[in-house]
C-alpha cells in the first residue's frame, strides 16, 4: 500500500520531533508487562482483564458447546 504525500511528509515530521521522541522514551521506561507479577504470568489478572473488556464492548458470550472429537493431534 502506497502512502500519500502528505501522509509520508507527516509521518517524516513526527520522525523529526524531540517531544514525541521524549515522550516514547518516558512510556518505554514506565512500560511493563500487564499479566505478569512476582515474575510469573498472573491468570488471574488476566481473565479480569478480558471480562471487563468484554463488558466493555458489550459482548455477548456464546452458549458452551463440549468438544466432542476423540483424538486431537497437533
Amino acid at each position: 500500500m502506497k502512502l500519500s504525500r502528505k501522509a509520508e511528509e507527516e509521518l517524516l515530521e513526527d520522525g523529526r520531533s524531540e517531544e514525541l521522541r521524549k515522550d516514547m522514551e518516558m512510556l518505554k521506561a514506565q512500560w511493563k508487562t500487564p499479566f505478569f507479577k512476582d515474575g510469573r504470568v498472573d491468570v488471574d489478572g488476566y481473565i479480569e482483564f478480558v471480562t471487563q473488556f468484554n463488558e466493555f464492548i458489550n459482548h455477548q458470550p456464546k452458549p458452551f458447546k463440549p468438544m466432542v472429537d476423540r483424538v486431537m493431534k497437533l
